[in-house]
């Protein structure tokens, strides 16, 4: 069994940070994040086999790898606050993913992944092309409380899970993945089944489509932090650090935001300590100004659009919000023309959009 303690290279606004790996009983693995030493004794686990990792398969027509896990049928689905799998471990009570009564911050394998390092070759079909999913699936649980958002927790608790996701970074890139994608899905209606405050990191054998089109539109020239500086005063929402919050006017969904800095940096990875101040109050600020405009928890999937591993030097990190939200009572479903055709019918002019949430 693996459980080492070591403090990281980087660290948040001057503080050490500690990261802890402790391999579970069922051989995935543990990491916990924090400001001070975790060294408390794991409680009793749970020691079930593991799938591990599902298969990819090429669509023709549409020129794209699809990943096929039929095991994630079976995840957890809105389980009672009792039966939180993201919650610390209670002495006598069923054990939780994290076999531990408190913790600041965690990231733990995935259950039901869809890849996998030790993923098999599939079987032949014949007339497609397959391959392993090869990769991995995590989730990110930001605190120990059982409610909050990127708003609510601190200044502190942002540094510490942007820490950890560029040490995630590190090693998955070391591991053969070719893109890494940090994300939270929040909201009944983007189909979350956990609502304890939580994001993931799904590490991909290749660079899906659109990262592909972003790389080749990078190697073409493209200078994104000249558009952000024409973009800044029309659709911009607030700043800090060297980045700017807005809404881009090709937005693809209303109220999208993204989070950038000014100057090109591929990833989180690049940031000065005043950058990353600024992208730990930017994604809470952003958060905060969504909640308030739509007058309830905002709906959104977040995704940190990070450089590839073999990126053009200028590629050019973002942080997108999608909000599914386009009033306060009203959805932003996904519409026929939309899923088949990947044209978006965006019903909020994105000027409209920046100026709402720059107001709040």
């Amino acid at each position: 069994m693996i459980d080492d303690l070591a403090e990281l290279k980087q660290k948040a606004a001057g503080k050490p940070i500690y990261k802890r790996r402790f391999q579970k009983a069922d051989g995935r693995d543990l990491f916990m994040y924090g400001y001070k030493p975790h060294t408390e004794a794991p409680l009793p686990q749970d020691n079930a086999d593991i799938a591990k990792g599902g298969e990819m398969r090429w669509h023709p027509l549409r020129r794209e790898w699809n990943v096929y896990a039929s095991h994630r049928q079976n995840r957890t689905y809105k389980p009672a606050s009792t039966d939180n799998p993201l919650a610390p471990s209670s002495p006598g009570q069923p054990p939780t993913e994290i076999p531990f009564t408190d913790f600041e911050l965690a990231i733990f394998e995935n259950k039901f992944t869809s890849f996998h390092p030790d993923a098999a070759s599939p079987p032949a079909i014949e007339g497609v092309r397959t391959d392993r999913a090869f990769g991995r699936c995590e989730v990110v649980v930001y605190t120990p409380e059982p409610v909050g958002s990127l708003a609510t927790i601190s200044q502190d608790r942002r540094r510490l899970l942007i820490a950890a996701w560029n040490d995630r970074y590190e090693a998955l890139f070391a591991l053969g993945c070719k893109y890494v994608l940090p994300f939270e899905s929040r909201g009944d209606e983007v189909g979350v089944t956990l609502h304890h405050p939580h994001g993931q990191i799904y590490a991909f054998p290749e660079a899906p489509k659109p990262q592909q089109a972003a790389m080749q539109t990078f190697a073409d020239g493209y200078d994104l932090g000249a558009d952000l500086k024409r973009f800044t005063t029309r659709y911009g929402i607030a700043e800090a650090g060297g980045l700017v919050a807005l809404c881009p006017p090709f937005a693809r969904f209303p109220f999208e935001s993204w989070i950038a800095p000014i100057e090109p940096a591929p990833g989180p990875w690049a940031f000065t300590e005043e950058a990353l101040d600024g992208f730990a109050y930017l994604l809470g600020e952003l958060t905060r100004r969504y909640d308030a405009y739509f007058q309830r928890p905002t709906a959104y999937m977040l995704g940190l659009h990070a450089a590839p591993a073999d990126a053009p030097e200028n590629f050019h990190f973002t942080a997108q919000f999608y909000p599914i939200l386009r009033a306060p009572d009203r959805v932003k479903y996904l519409a026929s023309v939309e899923q088949h055709t990947g044209v978006m019918t965006v019903d909020v002019m994105p000027e409209q959009a920046a100026d709402s949430l720059r107001a709040l």
